[in-house]
């Protein structure tokens, strides 16, 4: 099992590391020799003992009977063992670059260090956690911080104590358990725990001095991301299909399917269903080639019903490259098709359209979200997305598309924890019903601070009733799982698991008109991000009756779209006299008094205008026709909503690599004058927000 690449903003739960430990001759590391050295892996945030690493190692020197009292291992037991060059090498391959996590494990990185530089070996010093550091930040009053004491803390036992592969797999154990408690802390990240752990550096500093190495100034090596290309990131299936696709009936001859080919040239057909109602199917140049080869002659003779697949494989036009490039590598398919909001194929995709693309790890991202089987596998995959989103602003992709990607990898994560949630549920649904999730990533706009804001509709039932606890379990077990994966419980609490946020169909008609009818700017603050949602899982029919519903009526309700234009406009943007930025400890927050007063705005103007689109920039063009001479402050808006979206991203991976928490407030001391310049115009722009919604205040 190879280990992966660990970038700083990687979740605990989904880190690649290996608890291990040692045996020595003695406790002076300038003297004592290693004798014995286990590791067992940590995958998915589960320990994989069928995974681990033990040998014995000969030191070439007696081993002292002191030393033989405390971990049994004499002479003869390391007579016949190899010496620490040929172990160590071993070790080294079956580690790769996976992060250690150890207990007390200064001491034995200093004894690793002495070992190679006595074979002659190059040293360097491995990313490494000490489970000690990490219980301190937890229980700091525990009366001690022997590893016996933790694991009764954790409630972890410890079998084969004082045996390396033992107290190895105890360590394992401990951290697993520690991984939660550290999230409810709000250190989630290898880079947060590393940071969190900083606190600790006098403490390593004097181990150092007794010849243990100094495991947080190991710590603090950063590894560069690699490139990807952006490309499959940037464009979406409908700009690459061939429309529309060639269809054909099942009961025509090979024959004829072959001419069809030849005369369009093109590799494939797709089939109609022979049940109305089902899925069509697809036949290749493959499968007919195949079929002559077994049959010869007589296969144009049959019918094509007799080689084609059924169902056909598709992806929504509005998809990315990138998922039809993992698509095609999954499933071990040369060709998709392409189908509409409806369902409805519209196009047809071929790996030879997807050509010049790669289907490495990271643009496997979006179709490992969806074959993931447990948590442990979202957290890891969800973890790349940091990956993606650097690589993406070192090709200077538009900020707005790298939102994109991570929103729909966000509604994609959203949609697998309600499959498993749903899969783990002791009884099915019992009734229809639809997951929605809301606000940045019902929009498009999630970058890497988000949170979840989700909601259930179901399609009967009353508040309390069976249906209604069911729909509460699911959606604790999802909002459960979506933040042990890296995406943390809502602050505010718009979750589904929230009895607010998971009703009826009846009853979320209910609650709109009660949303309309109410009388100040403060009630509506937060069920305005309904009006962003987009359904992920479940009967789409109910997503898209409830949100038509909720647009036919806020449209008509000039109090309604009054009260959310107040809100949009009472935000200022972080400027103070001359131009000059408001700064709270050196940071200004560009949500509130930056993106949200335009995004806000945007979205009450597609409910004015009846513009169903989701995302800012496409609600401003779809409006733009109807505002007349607003032209040039609308072009105004979106560069502005670029430029401080683009500004939020860079500082929040900056602060990721760091790990600092992550959050919409910016340093203008992170990015250049140039940048700042930038900066200042596009907050100079967001006041004008009130000439597009025409004075809120004023009733206008």
């Amino acid at each position: 099992m190879a280990a992966k690449y660990n970038p700083a903003s990687i979740p605990l739960l989904s880190l690649n590391a290996i608890a291990f430990d040692s045996e020595t001759t003695g406790l002076d590391t300038s003297q004592a020799r290693m004798i014995q050295l286990g590791a067992v892996r940590i995958v998915h945030g589960e320990v994989d003992e069928s995974h681990s690493f033990r040998a014995m190692i000969n030191p070439g020197v007696p081993i002292p009977p002191a030393s033989q009292a405390i971990h049994g291992i004499s002479d003869a037991d390391v007579a016949d063992a190899a010496g620490f060059a040929e172990v160590v090498k071993d070790f080294e391959a079956w580690r790769q670059d996976s992060v250690l996590v150890g207990y007390a494990s200064g001491f034995d990185l200093a004894m690793l260090k002495r070992g190679r530089e006595l074979a002659g070996l190059e040293w360097v010093a491995p990313r490494c956690l000490d489970v000690r550091f990490l219980v301190n930040l937890l229980a700091p009053n525990l009366p001690d911080f022997s590893l016996d004491t933790i694991a009764g803390w954790v409630g972890v036992e410890i079998k084969h104590r004082h045996s390396a592969l033992g107290d190895a797999i105890a360590t394992a154990d401990i951290f697993v358990e520690l991984i939660p408690l550290l999230r409810d802390r709000g250190i989630r990240t290898l880079a947060e725990v590393e940071r969190a752990c900083e606190r600790f550096d006098e403490a390593s500093t004097r181990e150092a001095q007794i010849g243990w190495l100094d495991i947080q100034q190991a710590s603090k090596t950063r590894t560069t991301l690699e490139r990807i290309d952006s490309f499959p990131y940037r464009h979406r299936l409908g700009d690459l299909m061939n429309s529309p696709p060639i269809m054909i009936d099942p009961g025509i001859s090979l024959r004829k399917a072959l001419a069809q080919l030849i005369d369009n040239q093109i590799s494939s057909l797709y089939v109609h269903p022979v049940v109305e109602g089902d899925k069509p199917g697809i036949v290749t140049e493959r499968d007919l080639l195949r079929k002559l080869h077994q049959a010869g002659k007589a296969a144009f003779a049959l019918p094509v019903s007799e080689i084609t697949v059924y169902p056909l494989a598709s992806l929504s036009a509005e998809a990315f490259v990138y998922r039809a490039i993992a698509r095609m590598k999954r499933m071990h398919v040369r060709h998709l098709g392409v189908h509409n909001k409806h369902g409805k194929i519209i196009g047809a995709l071929s790996a030879r359209d997807l050509l010049r693309q790669r289907a490495d790890d990271a643009i496997l991202l979006g179709d490992h979200i969806d074959t993931a089987e447990t948590t442990g596998e979202m957290s890891a995959v969800w973890g790349k997305i940091t990956l993606v989103a650097k690589s993406l602003v070192a090709e200077d992709v538009d900020v707005r598309d790298i939102a994109a990607v991570i929103s729909r990898e966000l509604c994609a994560l959203t949609r697998q924890a309600c499959i498993l949630a749903e899969r783990s549920m002791e009884s099915p649904p019992p009734c229809s019903y639809a997951m929605l999730v809301l606000g940045s990533g019902g929009r498009g706009e999630s970058l890497l601070a988000m949170d979840q804001d989700n909601a259930i509709v179901y399609a009967e039932g009353e508040p309390g009733g069976p249906e209604d606890r069911w729909f509460a379990e699911l959606g604790e077990r999802v909002s459960t799982m979506l933040d042990a994966a890296g995406v943390p419980f809502c602050k505010g609490n718009i979750m589904a698991s929230n009895p607010e946020w998971r009703r009826s169909l009846e009853s979320w008609h209910a609650v709109v008109k009660t949303w309309l009818s109410r009388q100040s700017p403060e009630d509506i603050l937060n069920c305005d991000i309904f009006f962003d949602a987009v359904g992920v899982h479940g009967d789409m029919r109910l997503a898209k009756a409830v949100l038509k519903k909720a647009f036919k009526w806020a449209r008509k309700s000039n109090q309604f779209v009054k009260l959310m234009s107040i809100n949009a406009c009472k935000n200022s943007p972080p400027l103070g006299m001359f131009g000059r930025f408001k700064l709270d400890n050196g940071r200004m927050d560009l949500k509130m008094g930056g993106i949200m007063p335009l995004f806000s705005t945007a979205r009450i103007l597609a409910i004015k205008h009846g513009e169903r689109v989701q995302s800012t920039p496409q609600r401003f063009a779809a409006v733009s026709d109807d505002l007349g001479k607003m032209q040039a402050t609308l072009r105004n808006m979106v560069e502005a909503h670029r430029i401080i979206f683009n500004a939020i991203l860079l500082q929040q991976l900056l602060d990721l690599e760091a790990g600092i928490p992550l959050s919409n407030r910016v340093s203008p001391g992170s990015v250049s004058p140039a940048a700042r310049d930038q900066l200042k115009w596009a907050l100079e722009q967001v006041p004008n927000v009130s000439n597009l919604l025409g004075d809120p205040l004023s009733g206008v």
